[in-house]
């Protein structure tokens, strides 16, 4: 039996992911952690998943690494920067793991890869992502993620930034810019969480969509991530693209 520590164990995701590990024969709920308890009770867990908020996570998994506990990290956020930071941390702490996922969905991450396969072909390019209301962070991970893949596999194409005329606008109007693609980020209640990515060449258009219904949609991938993470080589990883044998 896999011990599970769940960090944010009263919120939304905390409570969906405490339903999916506890109907799951091979794995346990062994800590519930949320915000005023003590993170002494995650001491002994096999894997730490936390889904918190993008201002709690980085104390949560500094926490973690230095106690030399494998942590996968589901709270959204996380840029360069922050990749950089944990990095720093584990550098320091070499039995530790830290796998970081911006999305859990399946189907989000076949999105997400579909979309670094077509960058190549096409000029343009730009991402729209929308969320329910109570999303702390704009872009979401999972868009800039995108972002990033598609704005690699255009530089490796040898693509220049996509073509646009735009010469007076709103600030905000056109985005956010990833890698010299346009971000769009939408808040609106009664979405769960939702990607467009849209390619423009000469007389065509192509629209990758994923929609996930429901938070029920990412617990294979949760699962996935907690049974495997103890085969993971110690340090960072980013997604879950290798234990779905997609790299």
């Amino acid at each position: 039996m896999i011990k599970v520590g769940v960090v944010g164990a009263r919120g939304r995701m905390g409570r969906e992911v405490i339903r999916a590990v506890s109907e799951a024969p091979d794995l346990y709920v062994a800590a519930e952690v949320d915000l005023g308890d003590d993170r002494d009770a995650l001491t002994g867990c096999d894997a730490v998943i936390d889904f918190t908020h993008p201002g709690a996570v980085m104390d949560n998994l500094r926490w973690c690494v230095e106690h030399d506990l494998d942590v996968v990290v589901g709270t959204s956020g996380f840029g360069e920067d922050r990749l950089d930071e944990v990095q720093g941390w584990l550098d320091d702490h070499k039995a530790a793991r830290v796998l970081v996922v911006p999305n859990f969905s399946v189907g989000a991450i076949l999105m997400m890869r579909f979309a670094e396969q077509a960058a190549r072909f096409f000029p343009s390019a730009e991402v729209i992502e929308l969320h329910h209301a109570a999303k702390a962070d704009a872009p979401s991970g999972t868009a800039l993620r995108t972002a990033s893949m598609i704005g690699a596999a255009r530089a490796q194409a040898g693509l220049g930034p996509p073509p646009d005329a735009t010469v007076s606008e709103i600030p905000g109007a056109r985005g956010a810019i990833v890698d010299e693609v346009h971000v769009h980020s939408v808040r609106v209640a009664g979405l769960v969480a939702h990607q467009e990515v849209l390619f423009g060449g000469q007389g065509e258009t192509l629209t990758i969509r994923h929609d996930s219904l429901d938070r029920v949609s990412f617990m294979p991938g949760v699962l996935l991530a907690l049974r495997n993470l103890a085969s993971l080589p110690e340090g960072l990883t980013v997604g879950l693209e290798g234990l779905l044998g997609l790299e």
